[in-house]
């Protein structure tokens, strides 16, 4: 049997989040993160660094970001749906689109859909206009004068049918421009795919496809049981034991009990070395670094409560009075657990890394060990950011607030 702790030790040695890269970032690791995780999800606030970006910078540390932008620009990526929207490998990109049927529970296939139904002639004629034209972003379409102005939900229409026919698969993604989406052709984008497009992996049958993601879903959690794993790429219906039952038989999938969980965890084949070496006591986390709200991690709220008894939710979306924690608030993940969470801005201007909050979890006790971890994490996270002048505003404990500033100063007299 697992304890909960090598439980929490196996996925985030999955995840690539168990210890810190031991050398220079490259090129490669981009891909090879994406890869590990299998896919990357995009948000667009930033307050901090955007999300995709944050995501690889807690597996990968001080790296370029255009590394990401570059790698979609040549094709080693691309952009679909598939927990929400996502980056996936060039070599994944086909899985992504076969089974049209099974991808229609996803909300954005089916707005897309009833959107392609009521405005057909406007959409029709949209994309009859970028096969002539070539590719282009939503900006290219002036928005009319008296339109409502931007905003998350005041999207102008050519946006919205861009987007539509984005999720129907006749467009895909050709590269970003300031993080604006360059729209063309489906089939010019997969003809520049490295690794080619296999067109035969989009045509397998739905069943296939579902065997696909649930593999890949188990590899990428580490330990899982079989209630988590649908919400990795929103499967429905729910994935259940028995009909994980034939992978266990094949052996793709080992089972393994975790303490405290009434029914089998399960592990990918690929980890079952780094399963040997967590019950061993082998593996050992020596990683601290901030996460993104949106890091496979931490996206599912009932998994990150169970996994490591830390109550999350994103509250950007909250008004302001009934936010307890702040807008954009990301984790911190310190040698194998979530000990806090950090309300930060980034004011590229000014160089300036605002913590407008720290917050330690419940138990967590701020020793010399753990504040001099998180002004390293902090530090480091500002200056990727290219905000290398960190004010810290508050934290909870108010205690820790004096011992993490001495240790920010003295991080960076070292450097």
């Amino acid at each position: 049997m697992l304890s909960m702790a090598q439980a929490r030790l196996l996925q985030l040695e999955a995840q690539g989040l168990l210890q810190p890269l031991r050398r220079r970032a490259r090129r490669s690791d981009v891909v090879a993160a994406i890869e590990r995780m299998r896919l990357l999800q995009i948000d667009t606030i930033h307050v901090v660094a955007r999300s995709p970006y944050l995501v690889l910078y807690g597996r990968l540390g001080n790296y370029p970001a255009t590394w990401l932008d570059d790698a979609l620009a040549q094709g080693r990526l691309a952009e679909c749906w598939a927990h929400e929207a996502c980056f996936v490998s060039a070599a994944d990109v086909a899985f992504h689109r076969g089974g049209h049927d099974r991808r229609m529970h996803h909300w954005a296939h089916r707005n897309a859909a009833r959107m392609h139904r009521e405005q057909r002639k406007d959409m029709d004629a949209l994309l009859a206009g970028i096969r002539v034209s070539g590719p282009v972003r939503a900006a290219d379409f002036v928005r009319k004068e008296g339109a409502a102005k931007p905003g998350w939900w005041a999207w102008k229409p050519e946006k919205r049918w861009l987007e539509a026919w984005f999720a129907l698969g006749e467009l895909m993604v050709a590269r970003r421009e300031n993080f604006q989406r360059v729209y063309d052709l489906a089939d010019n984008v997969l003809a520049g795919l490295d690794p080619p497009f296999d067109a035969s992996a989009a045509e397998l049958p739905v069943a296939e496809l579902r065997r696909r993601f649930i593999i890949d879903s188990v590899r990428a959690l580490g330990v899982t049981p079989a209630g988590w794993i649908a919400d990795y790429f929103r499967l429905r219906p729910k994935v259940t034991d028995r009909e994980l039952a034939p992978l266990l038989a094949g052996g793709e999938l080992l089972c393994v009990p975790v303490q405290g969980w009434s029914t089998p965890g399960y592990v990918h084949r690929d980890h079952a070395e780094a399963l040997e070496r967590a019950r061993a006591g082998r593996l050992r986390a020596t990683h601290t670094t901030l996460l993104s709200p949106f890091d496979p991690l931490v996206w599912d709220r009932a998994r990150a409560l169970a996994m490591f008894d830390f109550e999350y939710s994103i509250e950007c979306y909250t008004p302001a009075a009934k936010r307890r924690y702040g807008y954009f608030v990301l984790p911190i993940l310190h040698r194998g657990r979530l000990v806090g969470r950090l309300d930060a801005k980034a004011h590229r201007g000014d160089g300036v890394f605002e913590i407008k909050a720290l917050f330690l979890e419940t138990g967590i006790e701020p020793d010399a060990r753990l504040v001099s971890a998180l002004a390293r994490a902090i530090l480091d996270a500002a200056r990727w950011h290219g905000t290398p002048d960190v004010r810290l505003v508050r934290t909870r404990p108010v205690s820790l607030a004096k011992p993490l500033r001495a240790a920010l100063k003295q991080s960076e007299a070292h450097e």
